[in-house]
C-alpha cells in the first residue's frame, strides 16, 4: 500500500480546500489501495480583492519552501482567482516559479494550481462552450471569464454571487447551487463549472446537478484533485466528484 503526502498552499481564510480535496481523496481510498496524508502552508488573505490577492500570491513561494521541507509528493496552490487576476496565462508562470523553489530546496515537487487544473479539466473534457458560477465580485468574475476565454473556451454565461468576505464564501450551502445554476444560460454548453473557486463548497451538489443537466459538471476543487492524482502517477478516479473523476473521460 503506497502512501502519498499531499501539500496544499492555502489562503489563510480558506477552510474548504482542506475539506473537499481530502474528501475526494478519501473517497478514492474506498475503491483503490493508495493512502494519503494532507499538509498545508498558509498565505494571508481575508477579503477577496485584487489588492489582497496580489499580496497573497507573493507569499506562495515561502509556502512552497515550507511544504518542500516536509517532502510532500505534490503541491496544490488553492486560489483560482489569485492566479487568474494576475494576468492571462499566469498559472504557467506560477507553476514554474513554485517548482523552482522546490528544486532550490533539493526536493523537486510537482505543482498544481487550481487555475491551471480547471483549464486542464476543461481540455480533458473536450469542452468548447462553458458556463460558470463564482462567488466573486463581478469585476473579478469578469477577469476569470476573460482568463478562461483566453485559454480557448467560450464562456456562454457566468454568475457572480458577489461575496467579498472569504469566510462568508466558505459558509455558503453547496445545495443552494441546485437552484443557482438554473439562472445560467446553458444553451450549447459542454461543461458547467459549478464553483470556479476552491473556497466555495460545491462537492455535495455536483453529482445531482450533473444528473439534472445531463452534461459534465465540475469545480475548481474537483479539477485540482484530478490533476494532483495525475501528477502522482495514480489512477484519477474517486467515488464522488462528478464525471471528471469517474473514469469515463
Amino acid at each position: 500500500m503506497k502512501k502519498f503526502r499531499i501539500g496544499q498552499i492555502v489562503p489563510s481564510s480558506n477552510v474548504t480546500m482542506e475539506t473537499e480535496i481530502p474528501a475526494i481523496f478519501r473517497s478514492r481510498e474506498t475503491i483503490l489501495p493508495e493512502r494519503f496524508t494532507f499538509h498545508s502552508s498558509r498565505m494571508r488573505m481575508k477579503k477577496v480583492t485584487k489588492e489582497e490577492l496580489e499580496a497573497m500570491d507573493a507569499m506562495s513561494l515561502k509556502c512552497a519552501q515550507e511544504l518542500s521541507d516536509a517532502h510532500v509528493d505534490v503541491m496544490g496552490y488553492a486560489c483560482l482567482v489569485a492566479i487568474m487576476s494576475m494576468g492571462r496565462g499566469y498559472h504557467c508562470v506560477s507553476e514554474v516559479n513554485l517548482h523552482q523553489e522546490t528544486i532550490a530546496n533539493d526536493f523537486p515537487t510537482p505543482i498544481v494550481t487550481s487555475a491551471g487544473a480547471l483549464i486542464n479539466g476543461l481540455k480533458v473534457l473536450g469542452a468548447k462552450k462553458v458556463s460558470v458560477i463564482t462567488p466573486y465580485m463581478r469585476p473579478l468574475t469578469d477577469l476569470v471569464v476573460d482568463y478562461i476565454e483566453h485559454q480557448g473556451f467560450e464562456v456562454v454565461d457566468s454568475i457572480a454571487l458577489e461575496i467579498p468576505d472569504n469566510l462568508e464564501v466558505a459558509a455558503q450551502d453547496p445545495m443552494n447551487l441546485l437552484e443557482i445554476y438554473k439562472r445560467l444560460d446553458l444553451t450549447g454548453v459542454d461543461v458547467l463549472v459549478a464553483s470556479a473557486c476552491v473556497q466555495m463548497p460545491s462537492l455535495e451538489a455536483i453529482n445531482q446537478i450533473q444528473k439534472e443537466v445531463g452534461i459534465p459538471v465540475i469545480s475548481a476543487a474537483v479539477c485540482t484533485t484530478y490533476e494532483m492524482m495525475k501528477k502522482l502517477g495514480i489512477e484519477a478516479k474517486a467515488a464522488i466528484g462528478g464525471e471528471l473523476l469517474s473514469g469515463k473521460y
